[in-house]
């Protein structure tokens, strides 16, 4: 590989030198983030305060310039928190035999209707994995009226064995939780139940219920807007026992629903719920920094730099501990924000284009951070030529390969395959396709608005570990510490490799930035014809 320092000094197209990017300042930022001084960061705690006047200090200090509202470092995003108690209640009933199901242990859920109290009836209706994708010629529906009813569902897509089918292995929108919920909105659904399998789901039940036992964020509803009074999942196990009660089982119905030919199936059963519901106004923020770049007319442009900065707060405890410290997620993206914005800054020929470094709130509740500012942007889409999201990596040393999922997706490829190249770095397949990571992430709110947008994360081939061990870590973190307490920092860490993560995005940015033409989505992209709404041709 070439060394940092040769690299830096010969990194642009401009011919100007970078200054270093530290491992040590990262460390510094994602010790102090991740402490339990900031008690998780959960959004509108007195830790949003802390973590956001914290993390817009340090862009005071690189010299970036304010570019929130009125002059401010913030933007202010208004939510409404609902968080439901502990009496929550959900029964499912047939012939007059009863089950009840027990609050965080067997479901969880959420009242999108956004108030305190919303008991109601209504029959369930098994209806697959809830998908409606024309451009694959699938309806989990048909012609089926749903409205009023409770929908039983599953997580992800579909199996086949066509690659191209739903995109092959790959998780594409229509398998994630976010979108069986909307569609379920739109169709008039009253409520929602996911049944859990960590194989459909990616991740085990305890990330369910930590995640969703816990305050989560909304956008405020406008007046007769439609909403789900329950957002939910059950486990497996519960899954199971609800479907027994229509003489159906888990299993059966998983492969059912795999059916090109698949109809609805109503299950004869009614399901009772009741979600006490504590509702309160979030004042949370995203905390936004700008350098102007050296052009007179390209520097109304920008390319955006972005990372969560919010985790999970305070909530279940686990062996004792009851802050989700988020070290790994996503003090580590911060870290590396903070860091490249003051390298950034400290350019002493800046490049042609302007930089804008954002760090979004409530990513964890449903990227509403990042979607509120791509709703209510500093710098419009058509203007914005480049998002480069940092989310989750870890601080295990350096890898000879990476991976950017989506970026291949973008015109700005050439610049990444040159820029990895450069460097001495492989880009990689994602290895984990199925978890759908680019749906996850706050680069699919910007994505979502028609920027070209991709995350930045280290591959597996780290080197001096031996074969197979960043397999064994993702799962490992995955298993025993995503969305738990234990995500905490360890003064083990070596951080060379979100260095070297950094300084690929620096590079990017700068070539991206120096160019004449606005990168767009390639031909036959999903997010083609948005980009192309907002002037980018």
């Amino acid at each position: 590989m070439i060394a940092a320092a040769t690299l830096l000094a010969c990194l642009t197209t401009t011919g100007a030198q970078a200054p270093e990017i530290s491992a040590l300042r990262i460390r510094a930022h994602v010790k102090f983030l991740s402490s339990d001084l900031l008690e998780g960061r959960g959004p509108g705690t007195r830790c949003d305060e802390l973590a956001t006047e914290y993390i817009a200090t340090q862009f005071a200090l690189a010299g970036l310039k304010p570019a929130g509202d009125h002059g401010t470092y913030f933007q202010q995003v208004p939510l409404i928190g609902v968080e439901t108690q502990a009496g929550a209640q959900l029964a499912a009933m047939k012939d007059g035999r009863t089950i009840d199901f027990k609050w965080s242990d067997e479901f969880v859920g959420v009242n999108e209707q956004l108030k305190p109290e919303d008991r109601f009836e209504a029959e369930a209706i098994f209806v697959g994995h809830g998908i409606m994708a024309p451009e694959f010629q699938w309806s989990d529906f048909k012609d089926v009226d749903v409205r009023g009813k409770v929908l039983v569902l599953f997580t992800n897509e579909p199996a086949s064995s066509d690659p191209k089918f739903f995109g092959g292995r790959a998780l594409t929108y229509y398998g994630r939780w976010t979108y069986k919920y909307a569609e379920a909105t739109r169709k008039g659904a009253v409520g929602v139940i996911i049944i859990h399998t960590t194989p459909t789901a990616g991740y085990g039940w305890d990330v369910v219920r930590n995640s969703w036992s816990r305050e989560q964020p909304y956008v405020k509803l406008s007046p007769g807007e439609h909403a789900l009074s329950l957002a939910g999942w059950a486990t497996g196990e519960a899954g199971e026992k609800l479907l027994s009660m229509s003489g159906r089982h888990v299993e059966e119905l998983l492969k059912f629903a795999d059916a090109r030919d698949f109809r609805p199936v109503p299950l004869g059963i009614k399901i009772r719920c009741n979600l006490p519901t504590k509702v309160r106004e979030i004042r949370t923020r995203n905390v936004a920094g700008l350098v102007e770049g050296s052009d007179p007319k390209l520097k109304s442009e920008v390319v955006i730099y972005s990372a969560h900065w919010d985790h999970l707060g305070i909530g279940t405890p686990v062996d004792g501990d009851n802050i989700y410290n988020g070290a790994v997620d996503n003090a580590t993206g911060s870290g590396i924000l903070l860091e490249l914005a003051r390298a950034w800054a400290a350019q002493p020929a800046k490049p042609r284009r302007s930089a804008l470094f954002l760090s979004v709130t409530a990513e964890e509740g449903g990227l509403r951070g990042s979607e509120y500012y791509a709703q209510h942007p500093e710098i419009p889409a058509g203007k914005t030529a480049l998002a480069i999201n940092y989310d989750g990596l870890f601080p295990f040393g350096r890898t000879r390969d990476m991976v950017l999922n989506g970026a291949e997706r973008t015109t700005a490829w050439p610049v990444v395959e040159a820029v990895s190249k450069r460097m001495g770095l492989k880009i990689d397949a994602d290895q984990r396709p199925e978890q759908g990571h680019y749906y996850r992430s706050d680069h699919f709110a910007f994505a979502h608005v028609g920027i070209p947008a991709f995350t930045v994360e280290e591959g597996d081939d780290f080197i001096g570990k031996p074969k197979g061990f960043g397999s064994k870590a993702f799962e490992q973190y995955n298993d025993l510490h995503y969305h738990r307490p234990s995500d905490e920092f360890q003064e083990s860490w070596d951080f060379s490799g979100l260095a070297e993560m950094a300084r690929f995005g620096f590079l990017v940015g700068i070539e991206v930035a120096n160019q004449n033409q606005l990168p767009t989505w390639r031909a036959g992209d999903e997010f083609l014809s948005v980009r192309e709404k907002s002037g980018v041709k």
